[in-house]
């Protein structure tokens, strides 16, 4: 077994989802003890400047080894700690299927739960590699422990092989990213790196620099509730009020109607009842104005509905949570140019695609630290069909040694 598939196995039993609801940082207790159990090797393996702040922030230095370095920029490499409170990431029982058919993967006997290339094409990319899964009944948490595996793996290599030059390194591994909380208390000046990369990605190849804008919207109607039999006159359901809201926005803009370039409303969570209803809407587009244009129309239909209902009560809390960071990247594309060329050198294809989503990186760009994200090499992130094949997690720490290796050069 790989180093990096050993420790990767070994990260997933740590329990590190994030929880939106904690006012907390990071949000949950498992992360901390992630974060402590990773310091500790860290400093086992002998990295220097290692910290581990109060709010669950990990950094740590691999010291140049050149004589002369004033001309090497400090490079970061960043991956998050937590995963996806979309499913369970508690008890992971990963799987590893060696030299996969080509077939389906029976994920769970029991459950009758599936893994295959029917529903997931991708699959058949990997015939005849290992691949890892998971049990059917979690996610895997390769989003983004393959990273941090991919990072630390790295760094052990440099330290063991200490004829390959290479300037200052820093790693950072962050709390909260999946709950848009990852830069929050992302110290830019301690961590002192030049650029850096999150390895945080999917596929084997994938290059992001372009991600959403972001915001989300908190909706919340209160009506009166009174006896349905005598309700004529003086009941306002606010169930109802929200549901005349969700058919304001069009029906065609949601999620599961769209892709590339093209943005959406996201109705995330609804509850609620005559008395109360509340709503929680995610707002993404690449382009500005489109994005700013989508907020408005929010604004416009619950102004719309106050008036409507004056005897209602609706509130809105609208904020924004990231932004595309093209705008930054594209100033220092060399960044960019540089992973491309580090993949096309080890013969990967790259494959540039906007991120329908966020990471750290499109904050951390805009507060000084331009950070394009790298694939680790997983599918199907945030679901119980997660998987990650063992060479691409390889390829990725190959990745991560032929970026520094070329700006040592």
């Amino acid at each position: 077994m790989s180093r990096v598939v050993e420790r990767f196995l070994r990260y997933v039993t740590f329990d590190t989802q994030s929880d939106e609801e904690s006012g907390t940082t990071p949000s949950t207790e498992g992360q901390m003890i992630f974060a402590r159990a990773l310091k500790e090797e860290l400093e086992e393996m002998g990295l220097t400047e290692i910290s581990l702040d109060e709010k669950g922030y990990l950094m740590a230095t691999l010291e140049s080894n050149l004589e002369e370095d004033n001309q090497v920029p400090v490079i970061g490499f960043i991956a998050h700690m937590d995963t996806s409170p979309d499913v369970s990431g508690k008890n992971i029982r990963p799987q590893i299927i060696k030299n996969y058919d080509g077939g389906d993967i029976i994920l769970n006997q029991e459950k009758e739960i599936v893994l295959s290339p029917v529903d997931f094409p991708d699959l058949k990319n990997y015939t005849g590699k290992d691949i890892i899964t998971t049990d059917g009944t979690t996610l895997l948490g390769a989003d983004d422990k393959a990273g941090i595996a991919e990072i630390i793996t790295a760094m052990e290599y440099l330290q063991e092989n200490p004829e390959i030059k290479h300037g200052r390194i820093r790693i950072a591994f962050t709390p909260d990213e999946e709950i848009g909380r990852g830069a929050d208390f992302f110290d830019i000046k301690k961590f002192g790196a030049n650029l850096a990369y999150t390895i945080d990605g999917g596929p084997l190849g994938l290059l992001e620099y372009e991600n959403f804008n972001a915001a989300a919207a908190k909706i919340t109607i209160k009506g009166i509730n009174v006896h349905p039999g005598t309700a004529k006159g003086k009941m306002i359901n606010s169930a109802l009020i929200a549901a005349e809201l969700i058919n304001e926005l069009p029906e065609n803009q949601t999620p599961a109607h769209t892709d590339g370039y093209e943005g959406f409303y996201h109705l995330v969570q609804i509850e609620g009842n005559v008395e109360e209803t509340r709503l929680h809407y995610i707002i993404r587009d690449f382009d500005k104005v489109r994005f700013i244009e989508r907020k408005t129309i929010i604004e416009e239909i619950v102004e719309e509905l106050r008036k409507k209902y004056d005897k209602a009560d609706i509130s809105l809390k609208l904020y924004n949570q990231y932004f595309n960071m093209k705008e930054i990247i594209e100033k220092h594309k060399y960044i960019v140019d540089t992973a491309i060329k580090a993949m096309k050198k080890l013969e990967i294809e790259p494959f540039i695609t906007p991120i329908r989503g966020g990471t750290d990186g499109a904050r951390l760009s805009y507060m000084g630290l331009p950070t394009p994200n790298l694939f680790t090499g997983g599918h199907n992130f945030h679901s119980r069909f997660e998987y990650i094949p063992v060479s691409s997690m390889e390829k990725a720490v190959s990745v991560i040694l032929k970026i520094i290796e070329l700006y040592t050069r």
